[in-house]
């Protein structure tokens, strides 16, 4: 059984890499408290591999993820074959669920979340390291909770969360 201890960042690679390059930056950098155990670092995916080998080594980086981040840009929403693919296996695996909105809003947004998250249990919040930090801090136990307690749909954080983290 895989050791679940990663975060698999999910976006449309296409349009949205330099975010997720981003996030990785904040990792490197001395001067942040950003870290995550990247998931895309197992089982390097090659351009040339075929849709099932893709989604057989995706399915494998899920599998030892813990934690499941969705960044979602402009285009998100029309990204079928991977993206709608990867947000339905995390939730057929059960894996909470961090949805990031590279447009800076800290709640749902219509217009650009992928639809399929529209009843889902999920944290949304504004792409910024401080805030992605608390919610892989913090969203696991609370999702754990929610799920417990039967409840579904989008979250937020308070206004006073983004406060204590000078935001």
């Amino acid at each position: 059984m895989a050791y679940r201890n990663k975060t698999y960042v999910c976006f449309d690679a296409d349009n949205d890499i330099r975010y997720y390059r981003l996030m990785q930056a904040w990792k490197q950098n001395d001067n942040t408290d950003f870290d995550f155990f990247n998931a895309h670092d197992l089982n390097i995916i090659n351009p040339d591999d075929s849709e099932d080998t893709k989604k057989r080594k995706l399915r494998e980086r899920l599998k030892n993820s813990k934690i499941f981040i969705v960044l979602v840009g402009e285009r998100t929403k029309y990204q079928i074959k991977y993206v709608r693919w990867e947000i339905e296996t995390a939730l057929e695996m059960g894996l909470p669920i961090i949805v990031s909105n590279l447009n800076q809003k800290r709640f749902y947004d219509d217009d650009l979340c992928p639809p399929i998250l529209k009843e889902q249990l999920a944290i949304h919040i504004s792409f910024n390291a401080r805030i992605i930090q608390h919610a892989l801090e913090n969203w696991e136990d609370s999702h754990s909770q929610y799920t417990q307690e039967g409840k579904i749909g989008p979250y937020q954080y308070k206004e006073s969360v983004y406060s204590s983290l000078g935001l």
